[in-house]
């Protein structure tokens, strides 16, 4: 192994960049409290990959974003009080759900080599759906991950829509 082989497989402990990581959701929208198909593929990018594990993280976050130009910067009904003070937008994030679901326990990929995987997800039945309103919405999304050394490598959060 040379120098070059060295900091190659320093750079992927470190970015995650030994595996890639594809996630494929059913179709259709989620309906909470019923299980819904997911497929993942694993894929060395060169090397060879040793993970502990391969799972899923399911997540639900609500947003809030408030323009500063939609604030009153009027004065108030308030006694001594003259109006906002904000000088930019209001941007807030509060998780409402995360989970992470074990799908496979050791996972090794030979170089180059390509694995898939097939699980499902269950949102709780008594959460909360997507939803989008003027300012505040409720958003649902879905990744996979190699449980690995350093950097675990994943496909990213996919949205998906929870719907009763």
């Amino acid at each position: 192994m040379g120098l070059f082989d060295k900091l190659k497989g320093a750079i992927n402990f470190v970015t995650g960049g030994g595996a890639r990581v594809v996630l494929e959701i059913g179709p259709g929208n989620v309906v909470p409290g019923t299980p819904h198909p997911v497929r993942i593929h694993v894929s060395s990018t060169g090397g060879e990959v040793r993970a502990t594990g391969l799972a899923l993280d399911l997540a639900a976050n609500e947003r809030v974003h408030v323009p500063a130009s939609r604030v009153h910067h009027g004065t108030t009904n308030q006694p001594g009080q003259h109006g906002s003070q904000l000088r930019g937008d209001v941007n807030l994030t509060h998780a409402t759900f995360q989970q992470a679901i074990p799908v496979s326990g050791p996972v090794n990929l030979a170089p180059n080599e390509t694995k898939s995987f097939e699980a499902t997800i269950v949102v709780p039945p008594h959460a909360q759906p997507t939803y989008i309103g003027h300012h505040c919405r409720h958003e649902w999304s879905v990744r996979a991950r190699l449980e690995v050394s350093g950097n675990d490598p994943d496909s990213g959060f996919v949205p998906i829509q929870v719907t009763r």
